[in-house]
């Protein structure tokens, strides 16, 4: 799978970046919604991992401009915060939106992508 992560803790991206790399996705990195814009509009991505709370635009934003950035054709996305309240929870699971919250193990996000293929 072609995978966009954005988050702009660079712990995060490199751990995101090594396990889903060593599972055999292709793998964008970005730290803003700016760039996950730029990235979104330039290439097709199967999964999009996005933070929250990110400087300048937050995750919510992005993920409410994914569909019109893909004409209508846009990634299976994942949250990844440690902001996550129930009601943000089934709301997102609601929109079909996964979840992972922070600190998150390997097994988590395995059981995730698991869900979504």
């Amino acid at each position: 799978m072609n995978i966009l992560i954005v988050d702009d803790e660079q712990l995060v991206r490199w751990f995101l970046e090594r396990a889903l790399s060593r599972l055999g996705h292709k793998i964008i990195s970005v730290s803003s919604s700016a760039e996950a814009v730029q990235a979104l509009s330039r290439e097709r991505f199967d999964m999009m991992f996005t933070d929250l709370r990110m400087p300048e635009e937050n995750g919510t934003v992005l993920i409410e401009k994914v569909s019109e950035i893909t004409n209508g054709n846009p990634p299976k996305i994942v949250v990844c915060s440690a902001y996550l309240t129930s009601e943000m929870i089934e709301g997102y699971k609601n929109e079909g939106i996964k979840v992972l919250r922070k600190p998150f193990k390997l097994e988590e996000l395995e059981g995730v992508l698991a869900d979504l293929a």
